[in-house]
């Protein structure tokens, strides 16, 4: 029997995953390219309002703590929370500190993608996760029968149909390839069940 995470290693992970994260972001961001989710709705303000997409991600992320303690429960909420703050002030602190000389959009769509679902990954088997609109699907399918992944693709469809006015077809078309490889990681290592979390 697996043995349970610690509140001090649940600390780490969330710290660990969060900056990764942010990072993942800083290198989407810096290319041009777009993502997924309450992310990707957070990049599309940040480059049309120019706003710090830390910042948008937070505000973008509040309507769905509601739906989160409906859900998911109050430990569950809390924890993503967290991760949530913690993925706004990194983000806050990367344009200070990291710079890209040359950055190949191909490379900063499959790499960010990478580590974004890498970052995710660790989230989730921590008992957390990055909200948004995981959760409101998770809401539709209970109200109305509706597939998570129908909705979550749906989302991602608009997101990335809104993204024209934001970025050209090219750029488009390399956001899907780290959607893909986002998404990949996701599927391939994430298996409910297989990874104990300890939830006080």
């Amino acid at each position: 029997m697996a043995t349970p995470h610690g509140l001090l290693e649940d600390l780490q992970a969330w710290v660990t995953a969060s900056f990764l994260f942010a990072f993942s972001m800083e290198i989407v961001s810096s290319a041009g390219l777009l993502t997924g989710g309450t992310s990707g709705i957070a990049l599309l303000l940040h480059y049309a309002t120019g706003i710090s997409f830390g910042r948008l991600l937070f505000v973008a992320n509040i309507p769905f703590y509601i739906l989160a303690v409906k859900k998911l429960g109050w430990p569950f909420t809390r924890r993503t929370f967290v991760a949530v703050v913690l993925v706004s002030g990194f983000s806050e602190l990367m344009p200070h500190v990291v710079r890209f000389g040359t950055l190949d959009p191909f490379f900063a769509a499959v790499v960010g993608g990478l580590i974004a679902g890498l970052s995710l990954l660790i989230l989730l088997r921590h008992g957390s996760s990055l909200g948004g609109v995981g959760v409101l699907a998770l809401y539709l399918h209970d109200r109305f029968g509706w597939r998570v992944g129908i909705v979550q693709l749906f989302i991602d469809a608009v997101i990335l149909g809104v993204s024209f006015a934001v970025a050209s077809p090219g750029r488009v078309l390399l956001s899907i390839v780290g959607m893909c490889a986002f998404n990949l990681t996701i599927a391939v290592n994430h298996r409910p069940g297989r990874y104990a979390v300890a939830i006080p």
